[in-house]
C-alpha cells in the first residue's frame, strides 16, 4: 500500500528520480493503476518547476490538521486521507514497492481523490507563481506604453492552463497552504477569490520582488506585509495628509516653472510623488526610534526635496536664482541642484526632534553613494548606535544611472562589511524610464533597472508612482523592513520625466511616442484630489483651499528672497562643525612633538607580544623583534613613525580610522597593527588599542576590493566630526585612479564649491622600483595639476607666510622621506585649526631602509613638520644644488658617495609640494650663492612634480630674488606608460639620470632651462 509519506516523497522528487521509482512498479505500472497517481503528481511538478519540495510540506501539514481534527480540513482531503493511508503518521508508513504480480490492495483512493490532489498541488503552485512573477504584469507604468522589466509578455507560470484549470474549477474550493496570508480569517477561498486577490497584492500598481531572499522568515514577513487583505488601505486623515503633501510638492514646481521657465532645475515633474514617499519613510522611521537622516540624490529633484522635505526656507532656495548676487563669504559656490544642507526640526507625525542633512552631489549621479553611507557610519559611531536604530540614510537613484553605474555595485558590497555596515539603506529609485536620452533598452541588460540590488537580497517594491496610496504602502513597508531586519531595501517609483533632461530640452527627438502619452496624460495631483473627493474624503473647496495656502507661502518668500543682498554660502552646509571655527586661531602654528616617555610607551607595546596563549606568526614575532632592537637604539623606522603618529593621538582622545585593502598588516607587510592568533582565526589583538584606558578608539579597516566607493566611504566619515584622523591606503598609489571621481569632485573642490571642509589623508605608495607601469607611480603630477595656488605669484614671506600659505590651499600634497616628518604631518593634521584634504605619498622601499629613520629627537619638542629638509653640506664648495622629493634622495646620496661628489653637490629634499615653501627654497639657494640649481626626479618628465616645481622656481628666482639662473631637469625622459616593466631598462634609467644628477661638466645649452 503507498502511504502519505511515499506520496510526499514522490512529489518532491525531481523528474528522474521519479521515473526510477515508477518503473520499478513494474506490476503496477503494466496494470495503469498506481502509474496513473505518479503520472498526474509528476506533471504537476513540472509544470511548476520551483515546487521543488513544498508539495510534501504541504501535504503533511494537511495530514497533521486532520489527524488532530477531520473537520478542520476540506472535505477532498478527509476523503484521501481516509482512502490512502488509514490513519498512519507520517514517517511511519513506508511499505516497500510491491513485488510484480502482487494483488493490488482494495484501499486505494479512488480517481476523484487524485485530481483533488494534484489540483490542490496546482494550486500551491499557482500562488507560488504569483508571489515569485506577479511583478512582470504589474501595472507600473503610468502612461501605459511601457513594461518596467522591459518584456510585456506573460510569463507562462502566471497562465492558468499550465495548472489543468478552466473555467469550470473558478468555483471550486481550496484550503489555503500556510505560505499565502491572502484569505486573512479565512482559511478557504474559492479559486476565482484566490487568482482575484493575488492579482490584487502582485498585479496591480505594486510589484514585489522577493523570493529570490534566502531566508523564509524575511519572505514570510513581506507576505503578510502584502497579502493581508486590507493591510494597504489607509485612513481619512492619512490620505488628506498624503494629498497635502502632494499638493506641495507639485505647486513647488509649478511655481518654480512660472517664475523662472527659461531657468535649468532639473525639476521633479512626473514623480512629485517622491516627497510624500521619502515623508513617509523619515516619518515612520522616526517612530521607530530614527533621530537622524542623512540623504543623498542626484539633481532630478533637489529642490523639491530640499524645500519639502527638509524644509529648507524657501526664500534662501529662490536666491539661488537670482544670478545677479555674488556670496558674502568663502567659497565660489555651485549650481542650485547640486547643494546640500543640514537641518533640526521637530517631526509633528511623531513629536520627535529630527535631524535631516542633504550631502552636496557634483553631477556624477551616483558619486555621493559612500559618501553617504560612510556620514551615517561616523554619526553611528559617535551617537555609540551599534545597530543603526538612531541614523539611516536613505538614497535616491536615476533608473539609468543605478544599473549603469558601477559605484552602486561597489556601495551595495559594503552594505553589510563589519567595519562599513550602516544597517540598512532605503534606496528610492526615481525610474523616468528613460536615461539622458537613451531608451533603457539600449542603457541596460537587466530586466529591471534595480536587479542590481538582488546581489545583496535586498527586497525590491516596484510601484506605479501614479497611484499614491500604493507608494505610501510601500514606503511604510520599506521603513519597517529597515527597521526590523537592519539590511537595505529598494523602492522602484516608476514614472515619467514631464520635461527633456532639463527644463529647456526637446525630449520629442527621441522619445516621440512617450511624449506625446505625457502631453495627453492627467496631472498625479489631479487625479488623486478627483479620488478622494468622489470618496467623499474631501471637498473640492477643502482641496482648492489647500493649493491656495500653498502658493501664498511661495509668493510670500519670493517677496523675502527679493531683498537679498548676497547669497551665503555657509547656509548650505550638509555637515556644520559647531563651534570647532571659533575656539581656534587659524594663524597659530600647531605643536606636533610627542614627549620621549609617550614614544617609549607606545612603542614598547607596538613592539611587545600581545597577551599570554596567543600564538604569533612567527614572521610576526621577528618584525616585532626587530621594532624592540630599534627602541634600545632610540630609533624609528617608518612602522614606528606612523605608530608613534596614530598612538599619540588616540591617547589624546583623538579617534583614528584607517581603512584600506589590506592595511591591516599593510600592503608591504609592515604595519601589522592588528595581530591575528595563528591558532584561533577570528581572535585579534590590536596593540595601539591598549595604550590607556580612557584613549580614543582606533578602528582598522580591511576593505573591499574597490577604490570608489571606499574613499567616498572615508571622505563621508571624515566630514561628520572634525576631531578624527581618517585615513585612506591605496594598496599601490595608482590604485587611486578609479576612484577619481571622489578626487576631483570631493576632495579638491569640495570647499570651494561646498564650503565643506575635510581633514581626510589619502596615503599613496609611489616609488620606482622595477615593478611595473601599476605599480609604480601615484600620479602625482595629476594631484598638483589641481592645485588652486598661481605658479606666477609669491605670497608675502611674512611671520605668518607658512599658515596663510596651509588656509588658502585647497589641499596639502607631501611626500615625506623620514618617519619623523611623517609622524609630524599626521599630528599637524589634527592640530590645525581648519581641515583640508592631505595627499601623502608615501614609500615602499623606503619602509625599511636603514638610512631612512629617525631618531626620537626628531619627534621631541622643539620638533615640527618640516616642510623641507636642507642640505648639510658646507657651501664654499658646491657647484650644484638639487632640489628633489622622495625616495630619490636616497639614491643620489648613494651615489654621490661612489663619485665622490659628498662636497660638491647639495642634496635638498621638499617634503612638502604643495603648499610649495617659496620661503624655505629662497632660504636654501641663498645658503649656496655659486651653485647651480636643479630639480631630480624619478618620473619622467611629463610627470612626477617637474611641471609643478619648477614655474615656482622661475618665478621665485626672477621676482623674490632678481636671480637669471637656469634651472636644470634631472630625470627621465617624457613618456605614455608611468614606468617600464622591464627591470634591466629600469636599472638603466635610474644609471643614467644618477649620472646625469652628479656630472658637474657646463651644463648643454638644449638641458637647461630658463
Amino acid at each position: 500500500m503507498l502511504r502519505i509519506r511515499t506520496l510526499s516523497n514522490l512529489a518532491a522528487s525531481t523528474l528522474p528520480r521519479t521515473n526510477v521509482r515508477v518503473a520499478q512498479s513494474g506490476a503496477l505500472c503494466a496494470k495503469g493503476l498506481n502509474i496513473s497517481r505518479s503520472v498526474r503528481l509528476l506533471n504537476a511538478a513540472s509544470a511548476e518547476p520551483f515546487l521543488n519540495g513544498s508539495s510534501s510540506v504541504y501535504i503533511e501539514e494537511m495530514y497533521d490538521a486532520w489527524q488532530q481534527d477531520p473537520s478542520s480540513v476540506h472535505k477532498s482531503w478527509d476523503a484521501f486521507f481516509r482512502g490512502t493511508v488509514a490513519g498512519a503518521p507520517p514517517g511511519q508508513a513506508h511499505s516497500p514497492v510491491p513485488a510484480v504480480g502482487t494483488p493490488i490492495p482494495s484501499s486505494l483512493p479512488s480517481q476523484v481523490s487524485q485530481k483533488v490532489l494534484q489540483d490542490h498541488l496546482s494550486m500551491q503552485a499557482l500562488i507560488r507563481s504569483y508571489q515569485v512573477a506577479g511583478h512582470h504584469i504589474a501595472k507600473l507604468d503610468p502612461l501605459g506604453i511601457s513594461s518596467a522589466d522591459l518584456d510585456s509578455k506573460t510569463p507562462p507560470a502566471l497562465q492558468l492552463a499550465k495548472y489543468s484549470f478552466d473555467d469550470s474549477d473558478l468555483n471550486r474550493v481550496f484550503r489555503l497552504p500556510p505560505i499565502t496570508f491572502i484569505g486573512g480569517e479565512e482559511q478557504e477561498l474559492r479559486l476565482e477569490d484566490i487568482i482575484s486577490r493575488l492579482e490584487d497584492v502582485y498585479c496591480r500598481s505594486i510589484g514585489i520582488e522577493y523570493m529570490f531572499i534566502n531566508d523564509l522568515e524575511r519572505c514570510n514577513w513581506l507576505r503578510k506585509r502584502f497579502e493581508t487583505p486590507g493591510c494597504m488601505t489607509l485612513s481619512h486623515d492619512e490620505k488628506r495628509t498624503l494629498i497635502a503633501r502632494l499638493v506641495r510638492s507639485s505647486l513647488f514646481e509649478q511655481f518654480l516653472a512660472k517664475k523662472w521657465s527659461s531657468e535649468k532645475r532639473f525639476g521633479l515633474e512626473g514623480c512629485e510623488v517622491l516627497v510624500p514617499a521619502m515623508k513617509t519613510c523619515i516619518d515612520h522611521s522616526s517612530g521607530f526610534g530614527v533621530e537622524s537622516f542623512v540623504m543623498g540624490m542626484p539633481h532630478r529633484g533637489r529642490l523639491d526635496v530640499l524645500a519639502n522635505v527638509a524644509r529648507k526656507p524657501l526664500e534662501q532656495i529662490f536666491c539661488q536664482f537670482n544670478s545677479k548676487l555674488n556670496a558674502d563669504d568663502e567659497g565660489s559656490g555651485d549650481v542650485k541642484y547640486h547643494l546640500g544642507m543640514c537641518h533640526e526640526r521637530i517631526n509633528h507625525l511623531t513629536n520627535k526632534n529630527i535631524k535631516l542633512s542633504v550631502v552636496a552631489n557634483p553631477s556624477h549621479l551616483e558619486a555621493v553613494d559612500p559618501v553617504v553611507q560612510g556620514k551615517t557610519r561616523a554619526e553611528q559611531f559617535y551617537m555609540g548606535d551599534e545597530q543603526g536604530k538612531k541614523v539611516m540614510s536613505i538614497l535616491l537613484h536615476g533608473d539609468a544611472a543605478f544599473s549603469g553605474q558601477g559605484v552602486v555595485y561597489e556601495t551595495f558590497h559594503l552594505s553589510d562589511l563589519p567595519h562599513y555596515t550602516t544597517h540598512g539603506t532605503v534606496h528610492i529609485v526615481v525610474n523616468n524610464q528613460i536615461g539622458f536620452t537613451t531608451d533603457p533598452r539600449f542603457s541596460r541588460s537587466s530586466p529591471y533597472c534595480t536587479d542590481v540590488a538582488r546581489v545583496v537580497n535586498a527586497p525590491i517594491f516596484h510601484v506605479n508612482a501614479d497611484d499614491p496610496e500604493a507608494v505610501v504602502h510601500v514606503c511604510r513597508v520599506a521603513a519597517e523592513w529597515r527597521a526590523t531586519f537592519h539590511s537595505d531595501c529598494v523602492i522602484d517609483l516608476v514614472c515619467y520625466r514631464k520635461n527633456g533632461h532639463n527644463e529647456i530640452d526637446e525630449p520629442s527627438f527621441t522619445q516621440p511616442r512617450m511624449y506625446k502619452a505625457i502631453g495627453k496624460h492627467p496631472h498625479v495631483l489631479d487625479q488623486y484630489a478627483a479620488k478622494l473627493v468622489k470618496e467623499g474624503v474631501m471637498t473640492d473647496q477643502e482641496y482648492q483651499t489647500e493649493r491656495q495656502k500653498y502658493e501664498q507661502i511661495c509668493e510670500d518668500a519670493f517677496l523675502k528672497s527679493k531683498k537679498a543682498t548676497a547669497i551665503k554660502n555657509s547656509e548650505w552646509l550638509d555637515s556644520p562643525w559647531p563651534n570647532f571655527f571659533d575656539e581656534r586661531d587659524p594663524m597659530k602654528a600647531p605643536d606636533t612633538s610627542v614627549s620621549e616617555e609617550r614614544i617609549k610607551h607606545i612603542g614598547d607595546l607596538f613592539s611587545s607580544s600581545p597577551v599570554k596563549d596567543f600564538a604569533i606568526h612567527n614572521g610576526v614575532k621577528r618584525i616585532l623583534k626587530g621594532r624592540a632592537d630599534l627602541m634600545e637604539k632610540r630609533q624609528a623606522d617608518w612602522a614606528l613613525g606612523e605608530a608613534i603618529a596614530i598612538g599619540s593621538l588616540l591617547m589624546e582622545q583623538t579617534h583614528v580610522r584607517l581603512s584600506g585593502q589590506d592595511v591591516e598588516r599593510g600592503t608591504f607587510s609592515h604595519r601589522h597593527h592588528v595581530i591575528h592568533d595563528q591558532e584561533q582565526d577570528a581572535h585579534t589583538f590590536v596593540p595601539l588599542n591598549h595604550l590607556a584606558p580612557d584613549q580614543a578608539l582606533y578602528k582598522v579597516c580591511n576593505s573591499s576590493l574597490s577604490e570608489y566607493a571606499v574613499l567616498g566611504f572615508e571622505l563621508g566619515y571624515s566630514l561628520t566630526n572634525p576631531n578624527a584622523l581618517v585615513i585612506w591606503e591605496a594598496q599601490f598609489g595608482d590604485f587611486a585612479n578609479t576612484a577619481q571621481c571622489i578626487i576631483d569632485q570631493f576632495l579638491s573642490s569640495g570647499q570651494a564649491k561646498w564650503v565643506r571642509q575635510s581633514g581626510l589623508v589619502m596615503l599613496l605608495p609611489h616609488g620606482y622600483e622595477g615593478m611595473g607601469p601599476e605599480h609604480s607611480s601615484g600620479r602625482m603630477e595629476r594631484f598638483l595639476q589641481m592645485c588652486n595656488d598661481d605658479e606666477e605669484h609669491v605670497p608675502v614671506l611674512n611671520d605668518n607666510f607658512m599658515m596663510q600659505q596651509l588656509h588658502e590651499i585647497n589641499w596639502f600634497i607631501c611626500n615625506p622621506s623620514t618617519p619623523a616628518n611623517m609622524c609630524h604631518l599626521l599630528r599637524r593634521q589634527v592640530h590645525l585649526a581648519f581641515r583640508k584634504p592631505l595627499i601623502v605619498f608615501t614609500p615602499k622601499y623606503l619602509l625599511r631602509h636603514p638610512e631612512a629613520r629617525s631618531s626620537f629627537d626628531d619627534f621631541t619638542d622643539g620638533t615640527e613638520f618640516q616642510r623641507l629638509i636642507p642640505s648639510s653640506v658646507d657651501p664654499s664648495n658646491v657647484e650644484k644644488l638639487i632640489f628633489c622629493t622622495g625616495k630619490v634622495y636616497y639614491d643620489m646620496k648613494t651615489m654621490r658617495v661612489e663619485t665622490e661628489n659628498n662636497s660638491k653637490v647639495a642634496l635638498c629634499r621638499i617634503e612638502q609640494l604643495s603648499p610649495f615653501p617659496y620661503d624655505l627654497v629662497k632660504k636654501e639657494i641663498e645658503r649656496y650663492p655659486n651653485a647651480r640649481i636643479a630639480w631630480a626626479q624619478e618620473e619622467h618628465k611629463n610627470m612626477g612634480a617637474w611641471s609643478y616645481v619648477f614655474p615656482r622656481l622661475k618665478t621665485l628666482l626672477r621676482t623674490k630674488m632678481g636671480i637669471t639662473k637656469r634651472v636644470e631637469y634631472i630625470g627621465r625622459f617624457p613618456a605614455a606608460s608611468t614606468a617600464t616593466g622591464n627591470k634591466q631598462a629600469h636599472l638603466t634609467e635610474i644609471s643614467h639620470f644618477m649620472k646625469d644628477a652628479m656630472d658637474l661638466s657646463p651644463v648643454p645649452e638644449q638641458k637647461a632651462l630658463s
